[in-house]
């Protein structure tokens, strides 16, 4: 086996313990471990990986492999970080039973995927406690689109059955707040319902998932190379660091690397990402506090970086950038100059604007305290990027699984355990500071050479897994490979998805005027969770 010294340990101690009911499949890369298991193992492999290997669930997911096994198959992806690899544990649902013991009793962060599972494949979850329909609402009929027999140009006909009804809440005093699903802004549509007495948030329901846009079911009707055009499209904000995760797992599925230079470039897009949606979030928040001028300062730079995406890669968010093998376009001297130029003069005015937003005591005032995640409740939920690393989640794909150039530089990632707005902010502030750092050292070791290595047809059946750190958080796509350079499934992992709940969390004993600048803190992708 071709695996880390660390993962044939675990797989020597797993086949002590399980014997027969597990088997190797396979190892795409050495920090990656394949596992089968019989659908009555998935809770004892759960609890396993959580509390001997201090693992936790990246990913819920599955896939219907009817026609060729007669069977549904479920994944459970487990980051194990400490020793800095994944395990993918595959469990057969039988076609003609297709039910799935549920495991978020014992690990929050499953809830959402699971009910994916159920809405998108109408497998039934069992001891879920809460089964409802998350994706689909409730108001769709019978239908399971990522089955293979669904066809993606089926016309359903008009919905017009019950409407969601969320929880009712009583007793004296108790009052409910609808807020959206249609915002008084430019956001997408999302369902909030408060329920306070007096003041205070008791309790805050969500209901996503308005602009469902089947973009995993898309996958499977296209060319692979055209699939990369659809990678961009999952979340604006992110669209060169899904691509990039996109093209990792073709890329592994057919055995191809990307040449240095290239790689180098995909950290530069990738940090450059991280510049714009930091900045401005940074300044969102500050609106949200009633700090305008702070945010005009931050619009300013975010600009800045907007142009010099375009004077790099022709397009402001970077897309039409990243390809299979690759990068689309080198940058030539003056290019490189332009960059470097672009991060001693950013530094200099962001520096400015945290000694700004350091200077008004009203803007920490309303910041700290607010919308607090406790470290305990983040590990329970799963959170990642941003909000993890401000609830105490010491984790950072670029630095424990280092892809792309990340390997080649140095650089800190911050962490905390407060769990406030303040501590989202401060999150997002320092690992600017970082940025900067991580795009001198890249220039400073640029190699030479090619920017592209060719991706010929991929073979059939070949399964892989990319990821990302995104400046959201991390970003996996996992693809099983068809005849004829297509894909039989593409799952999307954004870290929006993950993260939602939180927001349930944080807003408890905050005031309903404090919600904005508390879901600001977070930053989740409406389009990144819908797909």
């Amino acid at each position: 086996m071709n695996l880390l010294p660390s993962l044939v340990s675990i797989f020597d101690e797993l086949t002590q313990r399980f014997g027969a009911q597990i088997e190797h499949a396979h190892a795409p890369q050495p920090n990656e471990l394949y596992l089968h298991a019989k659908r009555e193992l998935a809770g004892a492999l759960c609890s396993t990986f959580y509390k001997k290997y201090d693992g936790r669930l990246a990913g819920v997911f599955a896939e219907d492999a009817r026609a060729e096994h007669d069977v549904f198959f479920v994944y459970y992806l487990y980051a194990l970080d400490s020793k800095h690899a994944f395990v993918l544990v595959r469990v057969p649902i039988p076609a003609e039973q297709p039910e799935l013991l549920s495991l978020t009793n014992a690990v929050h962060a499953a809830n959402w995927q699971e009910r994916e599972i159920q809405d998108l494949f109408g497998i039934k979850l069992v001891g879920h406690p809460n089964p409802r329909r998350v994706v689909l609402h409730d108001d769709w009929p019978e239908i399971y689109p990522l089955r293979k027999d669904f066809d993606l140009r089926t016309e359903l006909p008009p919905f017009t059955g019950v409407r969601h009804k969320f929880r009712e809440v009583e007793g004296e005093g108790v009052f409910q707040v609808p807020v959206g699903p249609v915002h008084a802004g430019i956001i997408e549509p999302g369902h909030f319902l408060f329920s306070v007495a007096g003041e205070p948030v008791l309790y805050l329901q969500l209901r996503l998932f308005y602009v469902h846009k089947g973009t995993e079911k898309l996958f499977e009707s296209l060319p692979i190379p055209h699939c990369l055009r659809l990678a961009e499209s999952i979340s604006g904000d992110s669209s060169f660091a899904h691509a990039t995760a996109f093209c990792h797992a073709v890329e592994r599925a057919a055995s191809v690397e990307a040449p240095p230079r290239a790689r180098a470039l995909r950290t530069l897009c990738l940090e450059l990402e991280r510049l714009y949606n930091h900045v401005a979030d940074i300044g969102a928040i500050c609106t949200d506090v009633a700090f305008v001028t702070a945010n005009m300062h931050a619009m300013r730079l975010k600009e800045r970086v907007l142009r010099v995406n375009e004077q790099l890669t022709g397009n402001r968010l970077l897309r039409g950038m990243a390809c299979l093998g690759g990068v689309r376009f080198d940058f030539d001297a003056d290019q490189l100059r332009v960059l470097a130029q672009l991060v001693n003069e950013f530094e200099k005015e962001f520096t400015e604007l945290v000694e700004l937003i350091r200077s008004n005591s009203g803007t920490r005032d309303r910041l700290e305290t607010t919308g607090v995640l406790k470290p305990e409740v983040a590990r329970n939920l799963g959170i990642v990027g941003i909000a993890g690393r401000a609830s105490g989640f010491d984790h950072d794909l670029r630095r424990d699984f280092p892809h792309d150039f990340y390997n080649e530089v140095q650089f800190t990632v911050p962490v905390f355990t407060e769990g406030d707005v303040q501590r989202r902010m401060v999150v997002r502030r320092e690992e600017l500071f970082q940025s900067f750092a991580i795009i001198r050292q890249v220039l400073g070791k640029l190699p030479s050479g090619s920017i592209r290595t060719a991706v010929d047809e991929v073979p059939p059946d070949r399964v892989a897994l990319g990821y990302v750190e995104g400046w959201r958080g991390e970003i996996f796509h996992w693809i099983h490979t068809a005849p004829g350079n297509r894909l039989a499934r593409c799952k999307i992992k954004d870290p929006s998805l993950q993260n939602w709940p939180a927001l349930s969390e944080a807003i408890l004993g905050n005031i309903i005027p404090d919600f904005p600048v508390v879901n600001k803190s977070f930053n989740f992708s409406y389009s990144g969770t819908d797909r």
